[in-house]
């Protein structure tokens, strides 16, 4: 059944743009490669944070079935709505996105999103049970660092690999957005597994590996381990997943880490 557009109204809340430190996209050619780069189809439902100005919501109408705007300025939100009014298959709520609950069918997250609020609009994106991808405009450091770029690896990266794939798909120059921002942004996409690396005791079991290694201070990671797993099969498990004994935690890649659990367990 078709939709009508409509904004939803919310408590104003305190703040600027600047204060969320989002800076908007002002190339519509960037935004089409956004789009392209996130693989939604015709019959996709994209759920997207602070469109804004709406330049990544026009590109995402051309390529997707249906999208659901989360817009905390009112102004923008109204604007959003005198805009896209006429498409039955946009939508747009005037409400923090973070309070928003996933929807029910399976969808993705394409957007630009506020520098400040990156970390809470990845983990609610983790938690998010009927997520197939998110196609994130973030800073470059924050793309980087997430996606091992740097040769090192963030926990919250390591944690989630069994059920995510984390992708730095590209760069973008600065000046591509209104105000520029001081550095350039990347493009981070994480892609939900068709079929998780671990599931039930085994991910438990991997979750709980990963996180003594990254709060243990024993040093290096083996070091770490030793008070969970016995040192013999401790070191069979660092020779099966080609870890170095002398390794730092950040050093380990996260399929490293897969093989190590799937060995000592």
């Amino acid at each position: 059944m078709a939709r009508r557009t409509r904004t939803t109204h919310a408590p104003r809340r305190t703040g600027t743009r600047r204060s969320l430190s989002q800076n908007f996209l002002t190339d519509p050619a960037t935004a089409a490669f956004i789009v392209r780069l996130s693989k939604v189809g015709r019959d996709d439902l994209v759920v997207e944070p602070g469109p804004g100005r709406g330049i990544l919501t026009r590109a995402l109408l051309r390529k997707c079935g249906r999208v659901d705007a989360y817009e905390l300025d009112g102004r923008y939100a109204a604007r959003l709505s005198r805009l896209f009014g006429t498409d039955p298959r946009m939508r747009c709520m005037h409400q923090d996105f973070l309070t928003a609950h996933p929807p029910r069918e399976p969808f993705s997250v394409v957007a630009n999103i506020p520098y400040s609020r990156t970390s809470a609009i990845v983990d609610w994106c983790l938690s998010a049970e009927r997520l197939r991808s998110a196609t994130l405009v973030t800073q470059w450091e924050f793309a980087r660092k997430r996606t091992g770029d740097y040769g090192r690896w963030s926990r919250l990266t390591v944690l989630h690999w069994p059920r995510f794939d984390w992708r730095l798909e590209a760069r973008i120059d600065r000046h591509r957005f209104d105000p520029v921002p001081r550095v350039d942004s990347g493009v981070l996409r994480l892609v939900r597994r068709p079929t998780p690396l671990l599931t039930g005791a085994a991910l438990a079991d991997y979750r709980a590996l990963v996180t003594r290694g990254f709060t243990g201070v024993g040093g290096d990671l083996f070091k770490s381990l030793r008070p969970m797993v016995p040192t013999r099969l401790l070191a069979t498990g660092f020779r099966a997943a080609g870890i170095s004994p002398r390794a730092l935690v950040s050093e380990v890649r996260p399929d490293q880490w897969v093989d190590l659990v799937t060995a000592v367990r």
